[in-house]
């Protein structure tokens, strides 16, 4: 008995890649989006000094994870892998998705690129993103 995959949005996400692919404007993106296995889900908040950013991914090494900040944009990038065990094993069912996965966000002028942080703890993934101090408005006498 050869084993299955089951992956009930398989069509969904071939239609979404097409589409995304066909209305992608050339020159943006560095061809990335398409190399993507799986998309962590991502949930991002305002607070009052800074954007936090919590992304879903269970079983990812933070030695895989990559991140960039660069023209405004900040990218994710990293990778489930398949554990040597598991390759000879008789799986039933396999719903865990494994390989590769890649996010971009762009962000407001306002952010401190200098100073995100990043940290993992129990499978999410948080992203600080400080805003920048607000420049305080000066008086510039003229001198006559």
């Amino acid at each position: 008995m050869s084993m299955m995959r089951y992956e009930p949005w398989t069509l969904m996400n071939q239609l979404n890649r097409e589409m995304n692919q066909l209305f992608r404007i050339p020159g943006e993106g560095n061809g990335s989006e398409s190399v993507s296995d799986w998309n962590p889900a991502v949930d991002i908040k305002e607070n009052e000094d800074s954007y936090v950013l919590h992304a879903d991914i269970p079983g990812v090494d933070p030695k895989d994870i990559e991140i960039d900040m660069e023209d405004g944009v900040l990218s994710i990038r990293g990778e489930r892998r398949i554990d040597d065990e598991e390759e000879g094993e008789n799986f039933r069912r396999v719903e865990r998705v494994r390989g590769s996965f890649y996010r971009r966000f762009n962000l407001p002028d306002t952010v401190d690129a200098e100073h995100i942080t990043a940290r993992s703890n129990h499978g999410v993934l948080e992203v600080t993103i400080p805003k920048q101090e607000k420049v305080k408005p000066r008086r510039i006498t003229v001198e006559g």
